[in-house]
Parts: structure tokens; C-alpha cells; sequence
């Protein structure tokens, strides 16, 4: 996603939920010139902020959500993002995953983001046998450094956008059937499991 501050980076993740990068890109230019500021976001009149966001779906959530989260940062913390987990998750429309994507991306915190292209990778690589982000998480934590966090999250979410893919893996385009219990076991013809599927 493109984004030039710490604020524009939170609310174009949570416009991300069920939609593309894309589409969200596409959106936020003319967003970000109506309602630069979190002032000016939480200002917005409900409707006019829908029909900005309106192509990225759950567009009457999101607008919710984006009008509270910046109406919170304005009164709890003088309009500047917060760079805590704990401060981040009381923020309306900010959960972990949203949360580790500010803090890794936007403060460079070691941040492990869990979304639903780490989760499958983790499964099928045998990184996690979890369904819970949480613990996928705290699975991938303990795997990697600190300082590497970030980084893995990042690797993992585009090999699952783009090689490790839910429906038909490119397994030929991959350098890790090697060690993918997934392939080997799809190569031997045993089940693979749920994550085949995600």
C-alpha cells in the first residue's frame, strides 16, 4: 500500500480488510487530500467519507471505524498516532494484525504481521500448526530474531501472494518444496490438510 505517514498507513490498512491493495490505492489520493490530518477525518460527515471509501467494500463499517479511530487519536492522543500495541488496540478498528503492520512498517518496531497469507505459508512450511493468528504470531516470534520480524512477515505474506497460493500453489515456482511438509506430502500423495484450501 502507499502511504507517506504513520496515519495515512493505518487507515489504509484498515480499508485493506476484504479488499485489494490495489483498490485501496486507487481510494486514498482523493482521501488523503479530503481528510489529510486525523482533525480532519475525525471531523467527517459519515456519508461523504463512504462515498470516498465506497469501492473497498463494508464501506458503512469501515466509515464507522475510520471516524472513531480518528476522533480517539485526536482526544487521547493529540492527533499523533500512537506507537504502542497497548495504546494502538484501543483504538477503534485497530486489532493485532493492524497494530504489528503500523508498529513494523510506520515506527519500525520488530512487529510479526499475521495475515491470511502468513497464516496459510506458516501452516503448509510447517512454521505453525495453529489456526490462531495469535499463536501463529507467537510461533513465528519464537522462530526468527527480533530485529527479523518484520522482514519474515513481509517475506512470507508475498510468497503466499504469489507463489504459495490458496487455491493452486505454484510448487514449480518455488524454492522451498525441499523442506515444505505440505508438498512433500501432497508429493506422496497424503492429505495436506486444511490449509490446502486458505
Amino acid at each position: 500500500m502507499s502511504y507517506a505517514t504513520p496515519w495515512e498507513l493505518a487507515v489504509a490498512t484498515i480499508l485493506s480488510a476484504q479488499c485489494t491493495d490495489a483498490r485501496v490505492n486507487q481510494v486514498t489520493p482523493s482521501l488523503f487530500a479530503r481528510y489529510p490530518t486525523p482533525a480532519a477525518m475525525a471531523s467527517a460527515e459519515t456519508r461523504e467519507l463512504e462515498s470516498f471509501i465506497r469501492s473497498t467494500g463494508f464501506y458503512r463499517v469501515k466509515s464507522r471505524h475510520l471516524i472513531g479511530f480518528a476522533r480517539r487519536v485526536v482526544a487521547e492522543h493529540g492527533g499523533r498516532l500512537p506507537d504502542s500495541m497497548e495504546a494502538l488496540l484501543r483504538l477503534p478498528g485497530i486489532g493485532r494484525k493492524t497494530a504489528n503492520v503500523i508498529r513494523g512498517n510506520a515506527f519500525n518496531r520488530p512487529a510479526v504481521i499475521v495475515d491470511t497469507h502468513v497464516r496459510r505459508v506458516s501452516q503448509r512450511l510447517g512454521l505453525s500448526q495453529s489456526d490462531d493468528p495469535d499463536r501463529i504470531e507467537q510461533d513465528l516470534a519464537a522462530l526468527f530474531p527480533m530485529a527479523d520480524w518484520t522482514r519474515r512477515s513481509q517475506q512470507l505474506l508475498l510468497h503466499g501472494r504469489h507463489v504459495c497460493l490458496a487455491r493452486r500453489p505454484r510448487c514449480e515456482d518455488c524454492g522451498l518444496t525441499a523442506i515444505c511438509p505440505w508438498y512433500l506430502a501432497a508429493a506422496h500423495g497424503r492429505p495436506t490438510g486444511r490449509s490446502q484450501r486458505r
